[in-house]
């Protein structure tokens, strides 16, 4: 398998596409670690982004500061599961993965999705297997 630019398809790419193909609703997906680096990401096919690959990756880093600043409270009220911020356009999600939540996967929604509903009855069952798979220290 390899990807539009000819290179294999990494693990990351496959799992965003495996993610990206639960629902007809999921516009975007992607993979980044706990400092921004966006592993992979995927996006509907004919889809048009809504903001430009600058503003995406500020987005996502956006994002994962506002994560980790949760994990403050933790402790007290348990770990975060995902988040979901809703916009005039679209939904988009942001859910710990991996061993002790060391990256995260951002997913965004058509705005009259159940997004909520897709998480829970789909996503999350599809991402607890990968719930130990740690990243090597080159990938975070």
């Amino acid at each position: 398998m390899t990807s539009q630019s000819g290179s294999p398809h990494t693990v990351f790419e496959e799992f965003c596409q495996l993610i990206l193909d639960v629902d007809e609703s999921i516009r975007f997906v992607g993979i980044a670690t706990l400092s921004g680096a966006v592993l992979a990401k995927k996006y509907r096919s004919n889809l048009m982004p809504l903001l430009t690959l600058e503003d995406a990756a500020s987005s996502i880093k956006d994002s994962i500061r506002r994560m980790t600043s949760r994990r403050e409270l933790e402790e007290k009220l348990g770990k975060t599961l995902y988040v979901i911020e809703t916009y005039e356009k679209i939904k988009r999600a942001t859910i710990p993965v991996g061993h002790d939540g060391d990256s995260f996967l951002i997913i965004s929604f058509d705005n009259e999705s159940d997004s909520e509903s897709i998480i829970r009855n789909k996503i999350l069952t599809i991402i607890k297997p990968y719930a130990n798979i740690s990243l090597s220290k080159s990938e975070r």
